[in-house]
């Protein structure tokens, strides 16, 4: 199986699916002398983790990091880094009356077509559980960045209907809907206490911000700033669109309102999302990414099995009514991972230019 390694310098590899053993990775090109260990990682993963609020998954996963190699005497030494997560909570038996069965809105089907075979206890490694590790290469990313200066925070700013009228991503923290607006609560309340009853699910959309990011990072046509961050966004389960900037908004302006208009202190507007040309220019990058509601609901359905015939199906265990509530911290993660390998990229070509203009 490819396509399990993201990044060109600073690379993440994982491994392990949903109801296996464990769940693991190793980092390679981290730059050495880096403070690290375990409890700088579990804050991020601490995040992420199932089970902290009724409105999200109750599978119950410490999500505790083990640090394998690549840490000497509490800093990175740039060897690789092996991580490893224990998987606890598994509970393969609510599967075993679907085993045969393609559940609707999930990879079953293309990956039975791909690979002649799958696993479908909790889907395998096309599970959310997968994006556990990338949260943890993610932590490490940040470190890094936060180190140059760049910080990276995202908040929901969407559930259904509900938007979020002003964005305040402090506010994340204090609500179990990871919201960036407080006045939207007791409507998010009553909204899945509702969906909770229906048995049903719902999409989200969600705003990742990139602070202080240095002009000049990312390179012209294949390898563009905004096509690699759209990419490791797309990448992440469930994820449907990534806008930049005013993104679809675009579509409704004219050039005199579109373009950002430069002064002696800096661009006037943002509406490029903080990236011309592909090249980052030193404003905010604004990534806004929408991802489908969860297709496991315990509604009944009509599906077909592996042998093509009609069935009934309905689907049991422990799931998200709405992914997007703990995928804030996942998308910061690939965009963590992605702006660093960029910055690696940009120094190993660039590092003789003089930027201070």
């Amino acid at each position: 199986m490819s396509g399990n390694t993201f990044g060109t310098i600073f690379k993440l590899t994982t491994f392990g699916e949903s109801h296996g053993l464990a769940m693991g990775a190793i980092i390679d090109g981290c730059p050495p002398n880096i403070e690290l260990n375990e409890e700088m990682i579990q804050m991020e993963l601490d995040r992420r983790k199932p089970g902290q609020s009724k409105h999200v998954t109750q599978r119950k996963e410490p999500d505790e990091i083990e640090i394998l190699s690549g840490v000497f005497d509490g800093k990175t030494t740039g060897t690789p880094i092996g991580l490893l997560i224990r998987n606890k909570d598994q509970k393969s038996k609510d599967y075993e009356n679907i085993k045969d069965k393609l559940r609707p809105g999930h990879a079953d089907f293309t990956y039975l077509k791909k690979y002649g075979t799958r696993d479908y206890r909790g889907g395998g490694r096309a599970s959310a559980r997968e994006t556990v590790m990338r949260v943890a290469g993610g932590a490490i990313a940040k470190r890094i960045l936060s180190s140059m200066g760049v910080k990276i925070s995202g908040g929901v700013v969407q559930i259904g209907s509900i938007k979020a009228d002003s964005i305040d991503l402090a506010d994340i923290s204090n609500n179990s809907f990871s919201f960036a607006d407080s006045s939207k609560i007791n409507e998010l309340e009553e909204f899945f206490d509702k969906l909770r009853k229906e048995q049903d699910s719902i999409g989200a959309k969600i705003l990742i911000r990139v602070k202080g990011l240095m002009p000049g990072v990312g390179s012209p046509v294949f390898s563009k700033l905004d096509a690699e961050l759209a990419k490791s966004m797309m990448g992440v389960n469930a994820v449907k669109a990534v806008e930049l900037g005013s993104g679809v908004g675009v579509v409704e302006m004219k050039g005199s309102e579109n373009r950002d208009l430069i002064k002696k202190d800096g661009f006037e507007t943002n509406n490029s999302g903080g990236i011309l040309g592909g090249i980052s220019n030193g404003d905010d990058i604004d990534i806004f990414v929408s991802l489908k509601p969860t297709s496991s609901i315990s509604q009944k359905t009509k599906t077909v099995d592996t042998e093509n015939k009609e069935v009934d199906l309905q689907v049991k265990g422990r799931h998200d009514p709405c992914v997007g509530l703990r995928a804030t911290p996942i998308l910061e993660a690939m965009a963590a991972m992605c702006i660093l390998d960029q910055i690696l990229l940009d120094r190993g070509q660039c590092f003789n230019v003089d930027r201070d203009l």
